[in-house]
């Protein structure tokens, strides 16, 4: 006879059929929701927490930036930049006419603004401070062009980096002239006057003085001569964001090649978030919120103090450019692309160097572009100095062929300072290595992103400057103890010029040379 199962022995829900069960289903759905509760009143908590913990920060940068001395006139006075829309209608003559008006006015305000503490010898804003740009033989923070002598061979745009100016492609542009191109170095809008433009203009201002420039190379080139077009830091992106625009809409590349420094493909996530700093400036009383960095203004072609907006703006110009990067590749139109060569040092605090690499060169069609890497110093005695996950992603790089050539230059060996130039070139099996016929400076420990557009005899930024009446910034070493300057000892100590510069530009030289 057949025994009834003990059903104790039987797993709830397992043989049984609760579904029918009323009362099961019941509270089985009041379980359901009590958890999704519990999770929707976790998520809650952690939104409230998130919002006090904003708001605390807020209040803390607010209250923050009531400290300290009050703004001053090239922190307040904000120049009449034309309008995205304004530009987009000039020529390269009606907008540098613009510009020149935009700098009468300026000088007269602040002229006008000055006080006796703001008369310094080291105040760019007093006209009789060593480090006032009238003390040059021209005025760089301004739009220029160079002709070259006889007949010109092609166009060359430059496009100077955030907080920066048009001296900054100074020594490029003078090679670039000498191999007998015609070179237009625009300013872009909210740099050269002070720093507080930048706290109004921005990434579609620039893109329009990217475009109008390029127009004004097209009439100049007419159909046989080739256009180069060369960026520095954010002029770097902008360059290229105008490049992958312009072949995203279909049209064959409008420039022969791209030469890149510094490049800003990827700026630290901080940039992201930056206009939450800015957020307490929307009252007057916490308006020194509105900036990263207030500093002494002893540059006389690149701002020191830092607003907010012009921190977004560069992430957005980044964002940008990383959505053109992926419209472009999806077109399947990358192969448009003309030869990117760019320079960027192993070490970088400004733009990852690492994404110049990952971001950009690996998405590039095989089209003859390169990579040069400037190596950190890795002799015997500096080399134990470097933190290694800043130094060493480089070490292997080289050990597989890619697409593009890759050149690392650093020293032979950590016992002997001669530079080697170790490269690959695109699909090569082997690596060659040739000395550049320069030894690793002892005193340098690595190049670093502002150093790589200036020669080092740079009159202004040179580690060994040229003769100039002038400060010499690029050569500052002051000693003392830390925490008594205005100016933190990192910018000052700061690497201001490149020591292998006659190096990069014998390899842009070529790339002119190579029509």
């Amino acid at each position: 006879m057949a025994m009834p199962e003990d059903e104790s022995r039987v797993p709830p829900g397992i043989g049984d059929d609760h579904d029918d069960d009323p009362a099961h289903a019941h509270g089985l759905t009041q379980l359901i929701r009590r958890s999704l509760g519990g999770v929707g009143s976790l998520a809650r908590r952690l939104l409230l927490g998130i919002v006090v913990l904003v708001v605390a920060l807020i209040g803390i940068r607010a209250y923050l930036s009531t400290q300290g001395p009050p703004l001053r006139p090239w922190q307040t006075i904000v120049p009449e930049e034309p309008t995205a829309e304004a530009i987009a209608r000039m020529d390269w003559r009606a907008y540098t006419e613009a510009e020149a008006a935009i700098f009468d006015d300026v000088h007269r305000k602040l002229q006008a603004k000055l006080v006796a503490a703001d008369r310094t010898p080291l105040n760019r804003y007093h006209d009789a401070s060593l480090t006032s740009p009238l003390r040059f033989e021209r005025d760089w923070n301004r739009s220029f062009v160079l002709e070259p002598d006889g007949e010109p061979r092609g166009v060359a745009v430059m496009l100077h980096g955030l907080t920066d100016s048009p001296y900054s492609m100074r020594s490029l542009a003078e090679l670039c002239r000498a191999r007998g191109f015609v070179v237009l170095v625009p300013r872009l809008p909210g740099h050269g006057t002070v720093p507080a433009a930048l706290t109004r203009t921005g990434r579609e201002e620039w893109n329009a003085v990217v475009a109008m420039t390029i127009r004004e190379a097209q009439e100049r080139a007419g159909e046989e001569r080739p256009i180069h077009l060369v960026g520095y830091s954010n002029g770097a992106a902008l360059a290229l964001l105008h490049e992958l625009r312009w072949i995203g809409r279909g049209h064959r590349s409008d420039v022969e090649r791209i030469v890149l420094l510094s490049p800003m493909i990827e700026v630290n996530r901080f940039a992201r978030y930056a206009g939450l700093a800015g957020v307490p400036a929307f009252f007057s009383r916490y308006a020194k919120s509105a900036w990263l960095d207030l500093l002494p203004e002893y540059n006389p072609f690149k701002y020191n103090s830092f607003p907010v907006r012009a921190a977004r703006e560069s992430y957005l110009v980044t964002a940008d450019l990383q959505k053109a990067l992926e419209s472009v590749s999806r077109g399947n139109r990358m192969q448009h692309m003309p030869p990117v060569l760019a320079f960027q040092s192993v070490v970088d605090d400004t733009v990852s160097a690492r994404a110049v690499m990952t971001r950009l060169f690996d998405a590039l069609p095989d089209n003859g572009s390169e990579l040069v890497l400037f190596d950190v110093n890795r002799s015997r005695v500096m080399s134990p100095m470097l933190r290694p996950n800043a130094t060493g992603w480089t070490r292997d790089v080289l050990r597989q062929p890619r697409d593009y050539a890759l050149t690392v230059l650093g020293a032979a060996s950590p016992d002997d300072p001669a530079v080697l130039a170790r490269s690959r070139a695109a699909h090569a099996a082997a690596i060659t290595a040739h000395p550049i016929g320069i030894a690793y400076p002892a005193e340098v420990y690595s190049l670093s992103h502002v150093a790589l557009p200036f020669a080092d005899d740079d009159p202004l930024y040179g580690l060994h400057p040229k003769a100039h009446e002038g400060l010499h910034l690029g050569a500052v070493a002051v000693r003392g103890e830390r925490n008594a300057l205005l100016v933190s000892q990192d910018a000052l100590g700061r690497l201001g010029s490149n020591p292998f510069h006659a190096y990069m530009l014998g390899r842009i030289a070529a790339t002119l040379a190579a029509r």
